[in-house]
């Protein structure tokens, strides 16, 4: 690696660390922190470093480098029994033999809410008919850009997001933010740098007063404050190293870990007032780079019991993936140590590569 290239990622994360206000929060717009992709969510998240398709728009704008042809990337998932749906959808093409752009769009939401601040006329009587639904989702439309600027090894990208976040008819929120990612492939190493909100990310909610007004007095003696209506996403860094193994002709394997960092102080397992630092592990056996098996764990962290002590706490995932004439279809379970706790939750996901019908 070249001394220029750490100088770059050096200078970026010091942006980051001083990048954020006091009035920020420690969490905001969450949603974009799930992931996309199915084969990413089957080796825990750890894929900065490698990620070379239509989904690197989200995990690392950089790995768009890879793409030769069009390539489109769907997924689903439902979370909280059924109750949330986590959609995603995405392309990416070349405009030169040095460029590529992409587009995707991410949506989490809960529909068919029930509204029942109208229940009960002004009268005391209970109407049913006043039962309406709403929706409470979040959506981010993602540009992605990125370029191989002198070699095919090296290559760097930008995200430019468009949140928008809607409570039924309660409020709605508008917000942008960027993004910056970087990629370094030598041989069988992959080295890989993702900034997300490096300018910070600004949500402005517009609050319906009238429908908060109706609201406000419902529970004697409990009178809620109007809501701050500014959010401020501090931001995050994603440091990412894989290597790729031969196993046989045949069989080959990559192993990657993704060190993520928060600065500020969470519940990650390594934690200071600076910075949190949640290591994610991970790997992808293939067969003939048809056949995929995959596994992972992320989400390490310290979880703070009633009496005070802690308990380390982690998400493993497995993975499934079948790749044919262009077509890759995968397959995750997440979070499987809490089967009984019915909290993991089943990720499909497709890929196109338009390249394979020329």
């Amino acid at each position: 690696m070249n001394q220029q290239y750490f100088k770059v990622i050096i200078l970026s994360i010091s942006i980051v660390i001083s990048g954020w206000a006091q009035s920020s929060r420690k969490y905001s717009n969450e949603f974009l922190n799930i992931g996309v992709d199915a084969g990413a969510m089957g080796m825990g998240n750890s894929v900065v470093s490698k990620v070379n398709d239509v989904t690197s728009g989200y995990w690392n704008p950089a790995g768009l480098a890879g793409i030769e042809d069009y390539q489109l990337g769907l997924m689903h998932a439902a979370y909280f029994a059924n109750i949330a749906q986590y959609d995603y959808i995405g392309f990416a093409m070349p405009i030169d033999k040095y460029s590529v752009i992409g587009l995707s769009l991410i949506r989490f939401g809960v529909d068919d809410i029930l509204d029942t601040t109208e229940l009960i006329d002004s009268e005391g009587n209970i109407n049913y008919d006043n039962i309406n639904l709403f929706s409470a989702a979040d959506y981010a439309l993602q540009f992605s850009y990125a370029r191989k600027p002198f070699s095919k090894e090296y290559s760097w990208g930008v995200n430019a997001k468009v949140i928008h976040r809607r409570i039924g008819k309660f409020a709605t929120s508008f917000g942008f933010g960027m993004d910056a990612g970087w990629q370094l492939h030598q041989d069988s190493w992959h080295y890989g740098v993702m900034l997300r909100d490096i300018t910070t990310t600004f949500n402005v909610w517009s609050i319906n007063e009238d429908e908060f007004a109706n609201i406000q007095a419902a529970i004697p003696d409990q009178n809620q404050e109007l809501p701050e209506t500014t959010e401020i996403t501090i931001p995050k860094a994603q440091l990412g190293i894989g290597k790729d193994w031969e196993i046989t002709r045949d069989i080959g394997l990559h192993t990657a870990l993704d060190i993520n960092l928060r600065f500020t102080q969470t519940n990650d397992i390594i934690s200071s007032k600076w910075v949190s630092v949640e290591p994610a592990f991970g790997f992808e056996a293939d067969y003939l780079d048809m056949v995929f098996l995959r596994g992972g764990l992320n989400n390490i962290q310290q979880e703070t019991q009633f009496d005070e002590s802690k308990n380390l706490s982690f998400q493993p995932n497995i993975g499934v993936g079948f790749n044919y004439n262009g077509i890759q279809v995968d397959y995750a379970l997440t979070n499987i140590a809490s089967v009984g706790n019915a909290l993991y939750s089943h990720i499909f996901s497709v890929k196109v590569d338009f390249e394979a019908f020329r």
